[in-house]
């Protein structure tokens, strides 16, 4: 019995151990959500989407400046948009959008175009989220595998570039669309050959015997 106990104790320690750990290590959830609509490496015209929570009880959102990750310029980007009244701002690192101060908890929601995303695994947007009493949230910590984050900075997976068309597929169609017109050609050759044939034969044949009728007819004549 006494080890019977003393199993079931380590097991429970054990379980209330790995829980603690597996909860310490999960990365703390992300505050600014993003999302696109064509989440590919090298997409081009692609919509992003942000949505900053509002973590404050009193105050509001007054503004969100972004710091671009490497392959973005701030002029490959533009609004689409966001809360009434707001507009983007292009800056040194990114961009800003900004206008009147949100509700209270009101999150603040907006999207932009990127003309063209980088040939990347994943893009990191930095993001800075103003109060109207100060107060600065800062989303700008990397992902880092197997590392959890308190601060983490909203991150677009994105799917592998587009493959190229494949430079043999002219080749292949050219041989394709050829091989008819060689069948045709070699096809129509045929045939007139073998229509021509026959009818010279048979007139051959026949000036032969007419010329044979004649020889005989004369001869037959002359022996008369």
């Amino acid at each position: 019995m006494l080890i019977r106990r003393t199993a079931g104790s380590v097991l429970a320690v054990a379980a209330v151990t790995i829980a603690v750990v597996l909860s310490t290590a999960l990365p703390a959830a992300a505050h600014v959500e993003v999302k696109a609509d064509k989440a590919q490496a090298g997409a081009t015209n692609v919509t992003i989407t942000f949505s900053a929570e509002n973590e404050s009880s009193k105050a509001s959102i007054t503004s969100v400046e972004v710091a671009l990750p490497a392959g973005i310029a701030p002029a490959d980007v533009t609004y689409v948009s966001g809360p009434t009244g707001w507009a983007l701002t292009p800056t040194a690192s990114g961009y800003k959008v900004a206008g009147p101060g949100l509700a209270a908890k009101q999150n603040a929601e907006y999207a932009v175009k990127v003309a063209k995303l980088p040939d990347a695994k994943t893009v990191s947007f930095k993001t800075l989220v103003n109060y109207s009493d100060g107060r600065v949230d800062r989303w700008i910590e990397l992902p880092d595998a197997g590392a959890g984050s308190d601060n983490p900075a909203p991150t677009l997976a994105l799917a592998p570039a587009a493959a190229p068309a494949s430079s043999a597929a002219p080749s292949t169609a050219a041989a394709s669309s050829a091989a008819p017109v060689e069948t045709t050609a070699t096809a129509i050759a045929a045939d007139g050959d073998g229509g021509s044939s026959a009818p010279l034969f048979i007139g051959l044949a026949v000036v032969v015997v007419a010329i044979l009728a004649g020889v005989v007819i004369w001869r037959v004549r002359r022996t008369s």
